[in-house]
């Protein structure tokens, strides 16, 4: 067992007290006020520190786009057809790579590694925790959605080798192709025939059963929109990925139920698409209602600044708590692993983080990162 004492506890899901927590078996089995350990317990002091859920980064490109190698790292899109369902980001991660200590170094314990954006449809994602060696014993959620990408980045990178999509109404046809190629599928399925081996319509199956939902790429709101179109077409659940023009359209995106990840919102309006983002589209959602995620997008952000983007939207107007949940309990509800993660609960993996401060003070440190109750990162200075 695992005593962690005298911590201020942010629950994640907007309870803030002191208090202590236990842990066994990699489990959080107690919350309370002068837990007594027994004799095999360790004992963490935690006095004036702060105690939080582990950090969750809902949109990665984690171990599949890896850092300082240049193209031999370049894992992330499958970029031999602009349709490519039947790729899996799993297997093309490595646990080795940089990122995942520089993860643990900041508090991140939980992220989803996704195909890149290059293709219409880029294949399954998968959440994972950021400490292993083997990505199968990492793995919380796989499959965890099916990746597809809107506007300028499959329209740029095929029509300049002169294949299809070159326009957005391209990438929306092959989109609905693909759909309509996957119901064909499932019909002959059920109605008891056996149709030709096809690995891509049968990942899809997933999406049209409703197991997992289409993480769609998107920056301006028209390509939301069309997202929007298409889910209501093909009655498939959707997240809208990155969302930058998502202020503009705020109140018809809440009309529409759906879960949204905003970010990289810290990195530079690059191209075209960006020419309109800020943190004014967090605060714009959630006066919206809509259920929101912070994300890094790493490598284009990198992960060790997902706590510094929270702080930098509380700095641009979003309230501290619903801060909070956008890297916690939001974040873990989006990728629908939120009876494992996201907050600081009995019954959930013990993925702790030990602040040397408040964590919404830039210069508040991690001391500790535990993930299912082992220490996977201590700072050396305390």
């Amino acid at each position: 067992m695992l005593l962690i004492k005298n911590g201020t506890l942010v629950a994640g899901t907007g309870s803030i007290k002191k208090g202590d927590l236990l842990i066994d078996d990699g489990k959080i089995i107690k919350i309370g006020e002068g837990i007594k350990p027994d004799v095999r317990t360790k004992v963490l002091d935690a006095e004036g520190k702060f105690v939080t859920p582990g950090l969750i980064d809902v949109h990665t490109h984690l171990g599949i786009h890896e850092e300082g190698i240049g193209p031999a790292g370049h894992d992330y899109n499958e970029t031999s057809n602009p349709v490519t369902p039947y790729v899996r980001a799993i297997d093309g991660i490595n646990p080795d790579e940089k990122g995942f200590e520089d993860a643990r170094k900041a508090g991140v314990t939980t992220v989803q590694v996704m195909p890149g954006s290059a293709n219409v449809i880029g294949g399954e994602m998968a959440v994972i925790k950021t400490a292993g060696t083997v990505i199968d014993q990492m793995v919380i959620r796989s499959p965890s959605g099916m990746k597809a990408a809107f506007g300028e980045n499959p329209k740029r990178f095929y029509g300049n080798k002169g294949k299809s999509p070159v326009t957005r109404m391209g990438i929306a046809a092959l989109f609905r192709k693909e759909m309509k190629r996957a119901q064909d599928y499932l019909r002959k399925m059920e109605n008891g025939e056996v149709p030709d081996a096809d690995l891509g319509a049968e990942q899809l199956i997933n999406v049209l059963k409703g197991v997992i939902p289409v993480r769609a790429h998107a920056h301006r709101a028209d390509d939301i929109a069309t997202i929007l179109r298409l889910a209501k077409e093909f009655k498939i659940d959707v997240t809208i990925e990155h969302c930058t023009e998502g202020h503009k359209i705020a109140s018809y995106i809440a009309d529409h139920n759906v879960r949204v990840s905003v970010g990289p919102t810290l990195s530079t309006r690059s191209k075209i698409e960006l020419a309109d983002k800020g943190w004014h589209t967090l605060s714009a959602l959630d006066q919206s209602g809509v259920p929101v995620s912070i994300t890094t997008d790493h490598p284009v952000v990198g992960i060790d600044s997902l706590i510094l983007s929270a702080i930098s939207a509380v700095k641009h107007g979003l309230s501290e708590p619903f801060a909070w949940k956008a890297i916690t309990i939001n974040a873990a509800k989006h990728l629908g692993v939120d009876d494992r993660v996201g907050s600081l609960e009995t019954g959930k993996d013990a993925d702790v983080v030990i602040w040397s401060g408040d964590p919404f003070d830039a210069r508040s440190t991690v001391e500790k990162t535990l993930i299912n109750g082992e220490i996977v990162y201590a700072s050396k200075i305390q």
